[in-house]
C-alpha cells in the first residue's frame, strides 16, 4: 500500500477538523505562514484575525467554555507565542480545554538567538497540561492527535504546540483514513467509596451537596438535578459552579465564600454538618483564610477527576477520584437501588435553609444619583431571559455579580475565576457568539458585563467584532477606579495610585466605541439603565457589533468583604 506524501501542515489541518474545529483565532506571523496556507488551501475552517494574541487565546477560551469542545488559537514565533502567556495560564486555572499553535524559529537557528526565537515551551510549561516542541516532520500527526487528547482527558486544561519553521515547511506521508482521533479515558469511581459516600451523607443531620466547575464541565447538571431532586437535599455552587441549575431553585443556597458569595449561603454552609463537594477544588475565596473556620465540625466527601485535588486544601474525610458525571450518577443509582428518599430530619434542615434564603438577602432596590451597582444587576436580572450567556472577569462588578446576578443554566455565566486576568470579556463574549453560531444558535444573546479599566485592556478587539459582524452587548459599572484595588487599599490606610478619573469626564467610552464602528451610551441614573440596555439589545441586533451601555456608578462603594466565611463585613445598608 502507498502512502499519500502531503505537506505537513495539511495533515495538521485534517486533523482540527477532525478533532471538530471549525474555527481558530489568531495573528499570523512569518513563523507560522505554513500552516496558515495549508488553511487556506483546505478553506473548510473559519478563522478570525485577532488584533493580539491575547485576544485570540481569550477567544478560544469562550469559545470552549460555551460549547464544551477545545478551542484553538494561533500565534507566530517570540513575542507571538508570549502574548498567549496569560490566555493559557486562564484556562489552565478554570480547566478550560484548549490547543494553541506558535510557530518558531528554524530549527537550527534556535542556539544562536535568533530573531523572535524563544523557548516558549519552556515558558508555559507551568500554565498549561503539556507543551512540546515538534522537532521532526513525521511526528506532527502525533503530536496534534496527542495535544487533543490531553486537553480533553481528566481535568481539562490547555496545551501548547510549537513548530519550527523549517518542520513545518517539510512533507510527510501520510493516510487521513488510517488516522483518528485517540482515546480519551474517564475514570469512573469505586463503587465500595460510592456506597461509603451515600452511607455518610444520609447519616448527616444538615447535609450540602457543594457543586464546583468540574459539574458543568462534565455536563452533568441533569445528574446532579436527579440526585438532589430525588433525594431533597440542600445544594450550593462554587463560583465556577454557577448555573449548573438555577440558583432560584428551591434546594439552591448560593455560593459560600468572602467574596462572591449570599449572606444565606455562608450562613447555611455554617450551619451545616457534612459537604459532599463534587468537582470543586476548596478556592481561597471560597474558604476564607483560615480553614478551620470552614472546615469546622463538618464531614467532607471531595469527589475530583484530578487525584492532585483530594486533600491539597481541606483533608477530606472520604477522597474519590472520578468523573463528576459518573459519580452522581452511580449515587443516585446506589440510592435508587436501596430505595432511599432522604435521610431522616432533613425536613426540618430544608425548613432552616428556605428560611436563611429568604431574610439573609442583600438591598438592590437603591435609587439614588450616583447608581449604586447591585441595582444595576436588580435591572440585569430582570432585563434578560434565562438562555442569556453572561461572561465577566475581576474586580469589585465580578463580586457584585455573584452575590447578585442570577443564573439559570450551564455554561451560561461564563466567569475567569481563578486567574482573574482584565480584559478577558471582549474577546471571550467573541468566542462564545462564535461558539452559539457554530451550534446554529446565532441569534441568542451574549453580555458581557465589565468595569472601566479591564475594558481597555482589549478594547482593540472591538475591531474584530466589527470586522465579522459579532454581535453583543457590553455592559460596564464605571467607578473611574481600579475598584477593588482601592478597597483592598483601605487596609493600608491609602488611597494612592488608584484612581483613573481625569479632566471633567474621564475617558469617553463610548467614543471609544465610535472609533471601531460600534455604538454606545453612558448612563447616570438608575431611571436611565433599563430603557438604555433595551436600546443596546435592538441595536446590537441591527448593526451587528458591539453596544455598551456605560453606568456611572458610585465611585467609592464597596463589595461586602472579609477574611473568613463568618466575618464578612457588609457596606450597603440590608434590607
Amino acid at each position: 500500500m502507498s502512502v499519500p506524501v502531503v505537506p505537513a501542515m495539511a495533515a495538521a489541518v485534517h486533523i482540527l477538523r477532525d478533532e471538530g474545529v471549525d474555527v481558530v483565532f489568531g495573528c499570523p506571523g512569518a513563523a507560522i505562514l505554513p500552516l496558515y496556507k495549508a488553511m487556506e488551501v483546505d478553506g473548510r475552517i473559519a478563522h478570525l484575525i485577532v488584533r493580539h494574541e491575547a485576544g485570540a487565546a481569550h477567544m478560544a477560551d469562550g469559545w470552549a467554555r460555551t460549547n464544551g469542545r477545545v478551542g484553538v488559537a494561533l500565534a507566530t514565533s517570540g513575542p507571538g507565542a508570549t502574548n498567549l502567556v496569560t490566555g493559557l495560564y486562564t484556562a489552565f486555572a478554570d480547566s478550560v480545554p484548549m490547543v494553541c499553535v506558535t510557530g518558531q524559529a528554524v530549527s537550527g537557528k534556535l542556539h544562536q538567538e535568533a530573531f523572535q526565537a524563544v523557548d516558549i515551551t519552556a515558558v508555559v510549561r507551568p500554565v498549561t497540561k503539556w507543551a512540546v516542541q515538534v522537532k521532526e516532520a513525521a511526528q506532527i500527526p502525533w503530536a496534534f492527535r496527542e495535544a487533543f487528547r490531553v486537553a480533553r482527558e481528566g481535568r481539562p486544561g490547555p496545551v501548547l504546540v510549537d513548530i519550527p519553521l523549517d518542520v513545518a515547511r517539510r512533507e510527510i506521508r501520510y493516510d487521513a483514513g488510517l488516522d483518528a482521533p485517540l482515546p480519551v479515558r474517564t475514570a469512573a469511581p469505586h463503587p465500595p467509596r460510592v456506597e461509603a459516600a451515600l452511607e455518610m451523607l444520609l447519616a448527616a443531620e444538615r447535609p450540602l451537596v457543594l457543586a464546583g466547575g468540574g459539574v458543568v464541565l462534565a455536563e452533568a447538571a441533569a445528574e446532579l438535578r436527579a440526585l438532589v431532586e430525588r433525594l431533597r437535599v440542600p445544594f450550593q455552587v462554587t463560583l465556577m459552579g454557577k448555573g449548573v441549575i438555577e440558583d432560584d431553585h428551591e434546594l439552591n443556597m448560593g455560593t459560600t465564600g468572602i467574596q462572591t458569595s449570599q449572606r444565606y449561603a455562608n450562613a447555611s454552609f455554617l450551619e451545616s454538618d457534612f459537604v459532599l463537594a463534587v468537582g470543586a477544588r476548596f478556592g481561597d475565596r471560597h474558604t476564607g483564610e483560615d480553614l478551620a473556620v470552614y472546615r469546622g465540625r463538618r464531614t467532607f466527601v471531595h469527589v475530583d477527576v484530578d487525584p492532585g485535588q483530594l486533600g491539597r486544601v481541606v483533608e477530606p474525610d472520604l477522597g474519590i477520584v472520578s468523573d463528576a458525571r459518573l459519580f452522581l450518577a452511580a449515587l443516585l443509582e446506589a440510592a435508587e437501588r436501596r430505595g432511599v428518599r432522604e435521610g431522616a430530619g432533613w425536613r426540618a434542615w430544608r425548613e432552616r435553609c428556605r428560611h436563611l434564603k429568604g431574610t439573609l438577602t442583600r438591598r438592590e432596590d437603591f435609587a439614588g444619583v450616583p447608581v449604586k451597582a447591585p441595582r444595576v444587576y436588580k435591572e440585569i436580572n430582570e432585563a434578560f431571559g434565562e438562555d442569556t450567556y453572561f461572561v465577566t472577569a475581576i474586580g469589585l462588578y465580578q463580586i457584585w455579580g455573584g452575590q447578585h446576578q442570577r443564573a439559570h443554566r450551564p455554561r451560561h455565566y461564563q466567569v475567569c475565576g481563578q486567574a482573574g486576568p482584565l480584559g478577558w470579556e471582549v474577546p471571550a463574549a467573541i468566542g462564545v457568539k462564535t461558539a452559539l453560531r457554530g451550534m446554529g444558535r446565532g441569534a441568542t444573546e451574549v453580555v458581557g458585563i465589565v468595569g472601566d479599566y479591564g475594558f481597555q485592556y482589549t478594547v482593540e478587539e472591538l475591531a474584530v467584532a466589527a470586522q465579522y459582524d459579532i454581535p453583543f452587548v457590553l455592559i460596564m459599572l464605571n467607578n473611574e477606579y481600579l475598584g477593588l484595588i482601592r478597597q483592598a487599599s483601605v487596609g493600608y490606610r491609602m488611597n494612592y495610585q488608584v484612581d483613573v478619573h481625569y479632566d471633567e469626564r474621564g475617558t469617553d467610552n463610548v467614543a471609544l466605541m465610535a472609533a471601531y464602528g460600534c455604538a454606545g451610551r453612558r448612563v447616570e441614573t438608575p431611571e436611565e439603565i433599563r430603557p438604555a440596555v433595551e436600546w443596546a439589545r435592538k441595536e446590537a441586533v441591527a448593526t451587528s457589533r458591539p453596544v455598551l451601555v456605560e453606568i456611572m456608578i458610585d465611585r467609592e462603594a464597596n463589595t461586602p468583604h472579609g477574611s473568613n466565611i463568618d466575618s464578612v463585613r457588609e457596606f450597603e445598608p440590608l434590607p
